[in-house]
C-alpha cells in the first residue's frame, strides 16, 4: 500500500513482529488509554490528526473511536496483547531511504530555577508572545497540508519572528514574559531543545514548564555545529560531550548556542502524577519508554507504533509497542522517531547517547485497514 509521494506500508502478521509476544502490552495499553481519553471526546467526522498529511490515511476519530472503547473496557486490560491484535492491524513502514531511520531519544530536564528574579536565577523562560501568530499553509494550498509558519504583522506585512540571538538581545521584555528563571544558561537551552521541565525551586518544591509554541525559525542542532567547527568529532558527539565543551568554553557558548535560531515559548504546569512525564503535542502526558516522538507531517498522534531499536547500553534490539504522542522539530521521516525516556539525569544520560536506526510497524484499528487495503489493491 503506497502513496505515490509518501512511504510504503506492508501489511505485517503480529506473529511475525520481531519481538512481539515478549512484550509487556498492558504497559503500551496504559499508554494508548490515555490518547483514547481524547479521541473519544472528539466529533466523529474529525480526522485523527489534523496536522498529518495524506502519505498514511489514519482516518477519523470515529474509525478509532471503536477500538478506543474497547482500550478502555475491563476485557482489555484483561488479556492486552489479545485487544491489540483483535482490534488492529500492523503495517511495516518503508520510506524512500529503506526500512530503518534515525531513532533518537529525549526526557524532561530538572533544573534549577526560581519564579522571580533573583541571585543567579537571570536566564528567563519566556510565555508565548501576544503577537507570535502561526498559519496554517494548508488552508492556503491543500498540497501544503500540516505545514505551518509562523510570524506577526509589521506594517501589514507577515514578516519571520525574531530569532534566539535578537530574543537574547532584548526583542522581548522578560519583565512581561517570562514564566521562570533558570541559574544555568545552558539548562534553558536544553530545556528548549527538550520542550519542557521539572523545576527545582528554591524552597524545596517542583513545578513544570511545558511547550506553549515556538518562533518558526530553522532548528539547528549545536552538536553539528560543533563538528562544523572541529570542536567535536562525529564519533565524540553526544548531549554529555557538548555540555563540556561549552563549560569549557565560556566565551563562545552564546555564539554556538545562538546559532540554533529557534526559540521556545513556555507554559507553567502542575506536577500531577510524578510517575508521568510533560503534556506532549498529543495532548497527553507522556510514559516514560512508551511514548514516541514522531514527523506528524507522516504519522498521527495518538496512534501505536510497534518500534525496534537498539537503545544505549543494550547489544540487543529493544522491540515493543509504543504510541505515537509528540512530535518536534528535528523529527522529520517517515521512518524517525524520538524515545521518549522520563525525567531527570539518569533519563538524560539515555537520551543524550541515543542514536541508532531504528523500524516501524503501525497499527491500524482492523476496519480501517482494510479499507485502505482494498483501496491500494484498486489502484494498481
Amino acid at each position: 500500500m503506497r502513496d505515490p509521494a509518501g512511504p510504503t506500508l506492508s501489511k505485517t502478521a503480529f506473529g511475525a513482529l520481531p519481538g512481539w509476544a515478549g512484550d509487556d502490552h498492558g504497559a503500551a495499553l496504559e499508554a494508548f488509554r490515555r490518547s483514547c481519553d481524547r479521541i473519544l471526546g472528539a466529533p466523529p467526522a474529525r480526522v485523527l490528526d489534523a496536522k498529518t498529511g495524506d502519505a498514511i490515511n489514519y482516518g477519523t476519530t470515529g474509525d478509532w473511536q471503536p477500538v478506543c472503547r474497547d482500550a478502555l473496557s475491563p476485557g482489555a486490560a484483561a488479556d492486552p496483547r489479545g485487544f491489540f491484535e483483535r482490534g488492529f492491524q500492523a503495517f511495516a513502514v518503508t520510506d524512500e531511504n529503506g526500512p530503518t531511520g534515525l531513532m533518537t531519544g529525549y526526557y524532561e530536564p530538572e533544573i534549577e530555577a526560581s519564579l522571580t528574579r533573583e541571585g543567579p536565577y537571570q536566564t528567563p523562560l519566556l510565555a508565548k508572545p501576544g503577537d507570535l501568530q502561526r498559519l496554517d499553509l494548508g488552508e492556503f494550498d491543500p498540497t501544503l497540508k500540516g505545514e505551518t509558519i509562523r510570524g506577526r504583522l509589521e506594517d501589514g506585512r507577515f514578516v519571520p519572528y525574531p530569532d534566539r540571538a535578537a530574543i537574547n538581545e532584548g526583542a522581548l521584555d522578560p519583565g512581561e514574559l517570562a514564566v521562570a528563571w533558570v541559574k544555568d544558561p545552558v539548562d534553558a537551552f536544553f530545556t528548549h531543545i527538550q520542550g519542557s521541565a521539572r523545576l527545582k525551586l528554591p524552597d524545596g518544591s517542583i513545578a513544570r514548564v511545558g511547550f506553549a509554541e515556538k518562533n518558526g525559525r530553522p532548528y539547528t542542532a549545536i552538536g553539528k555545529v560543533l563538528i562544523e567547527r572541529g570542536a567535536l568529532s562525529r564519533e565524540t558527539v553526544s548531549m554529555a560531550s557538548i555540555r563540556d565543551w561549552l563549560a569549557a568554553n565560556p566565551d563562545d557558548m552564546q555564539s554556538v548556542l545562538e546559532a540554533n535560531r529557534s526559540y521556545v515559548f513556555f507554559n507553567r504546569r502542575d506536577v500531577s502524577d510524578p510517575g508521568l512525564g510533560p503534556v506532549g503535542a498529543g495532548g497527553v502526558a507522556l510514559s516514560p519508554g512508551r511514548s514516541l516522538a514522531v514527523d506528524r507531517r507522516t504519522h498521527a498522534l495518538g496512534a501505536p507504533i510497534w518500534f525496534e531499536a537498539v537503545l544505549p547500553g543494550d547489544t540487543g534490539p529493544t522491540q515493543k509497542l509504543m504510541v505515537a504522542q509528540d512530535t518536534g522539530s528535528a523529527i522529520r521521516g517517515a521512518v524517525r522517531g524520538d524515545y521518549f525516556w522520563g525525567s531527570g539525569a539518569a533519563a538524560g544520560a539515555k537520551a543524550g547517547e541515543m542514536k541508532a536506526d531504528g523500524r516501524f510497524w503501525v497499527l491500524l484499528p482492523t476496519a480501517l485497514a482494510a479499507r485502505q487495503t482494498a483501496l491500494a489493491a484498486n489502484q494498481r
